[in-house]
């Protein structure tokens, strides 16, 4: 019996730049969907604050739901492009089509529209853009070890993508302060409170986010080659000597993952962890806007500062980090 091992296999900087940016459009559109949903139907569209919340919670809902079914559709897909860039580029094509409505009016109602047909009109278009974000996801996660084979390289590959997660947030609240100063210097009679006036000021930040995003999305997809077919040259070839049982070793299965403590551990860390950036994100706007009645423009300003804190800072956290380490060790032989 024949097994087949991968090689060890590297990418040059251009190759993983390609595909670090294969993410920016999601987390464009990810930044400006938690920072700036809730307020903008709430505030600018009108609807009631259960309203608006009910919109985010049907497109986390869908989102987990999504996942699960890509994870399961893109490992039993078959197709000549890549079946991992095929799924990628099937959510961006969701995404493109369906994230402009969600910062826009409704086309297909009046002004004397009732909640619950706005509500109706604007959720197709919430899990059409949950979709194809979690196709996108999924679909440039599972590269990662198709890609390269040793786990520094992978760690390195993850590094960069979450590199430009960083740089797609501060984007986000940069344009979106341009906005804001661009409106108040064309008109600086437009009221400093949040209200359908600012329509077309989110309806631009989408677009803008889209263009840029869809450019990084085509460098993804023609800087990045996922392999087809294993190659001589990425396989090296083992052939059991006939003194070897050629048994083939025990399949490590999904379920099997259930019965693993550590797989609860990190599921528990990941996901507290995400529960308080994503709130924080999320409530930062509303907070400002309804509680502290702030003008609309600091809902750009305070969360583009607290990213840029956070991005000078990061540096230095490793360095810290070490430090601490060494200072325990001490106290800890000191105590001994």
């Amino acid at each position: 019996m024949e097994q087949f091992v991968p090689a060890g296999r590297s990418l040059p900087v251009c190759r993983r730049l390609c595909y670090a940016v294969g993410h920016f459009l999601n987390d464009l559109c990810g930044a400006m969907w938690f920072a700036y949903l809730l307020v903008y139907l709430h505030s600018v569209i009108g609807f009631r604050s259960t309203d608006a919340g009910v919109m985010m919670l049907i497109g986390q809902i869908a989102d987990g739901v999504f996942t699960l079914l890509v994870g399961y559709g893109s490992d039993r897909t078959v197709c000549v492009y890549g079946k991992r860039k095929a799924w990628h580029l099937f959510g961006t094509v969701c995404v493109v089509v369906s994230f402009p409505f969600l910062f826009n009016r409704c086309l297909a109602c009046n002004d004397n529209a009732p909640p619950q047909a706005q509500m109706l009109y604007y959720i197709p278009f919430v899990l059409i853009f949950q979709l194809g974000w979690a196709a996108t996801q999924i679909s440039h996660l599972s590269l990662i070890p198709e890609l390269v084979s040793s786990e520094s390289d992978k760690l390195e590959l993850t590094a960069y993508r979450h590199a430009f997660t960083v740089v797609a947030n501060i984007t986000v609240y940069t344009v979106a302060w341009l906005l804001f100063q661009s409106q108040h210097n064309v008109d600086p009679s437009i009221p400093d409170s949040l209200g359908r006036v600012d329509i077309p000021l989110f309806r631009t930040l989408a677009l803008i986010l889209l263009g840029t995003g869809t450019l990084f999305s085509l460098i993804f997809h023609v800087g990045t080659k996922e392999a087809m077919s294993a190659s001589e040259s990425e396989i090296q070839l083992i052939t059991p000597s006939p003194s070897q049982d050629a048994l083939p070793g025990p399949v490590f299965q999904w379920k099997h993952w259930l019965k693993e403590p550590s797989f609860y551990q990190v599921t528990f860390l990941y996901m507290f962890t995400r529960l308080i950036v994503n709130l924080s994100q999320i409530y930062i706007s509303v907070y400002l806007t309804d509680s502290l009645m702030l003008p609309k423009n600091f809902i750009a300003i305070i969360p583009l500062v607290m990213y840029v804190s956070g991005f000078v800072c990061s540096p230095a956290m490793k360095p810290v980090s070490k430090l601490i380490g060494i200072n325990r060790c001490h106290q800890s032989k000191h105590a001994g």
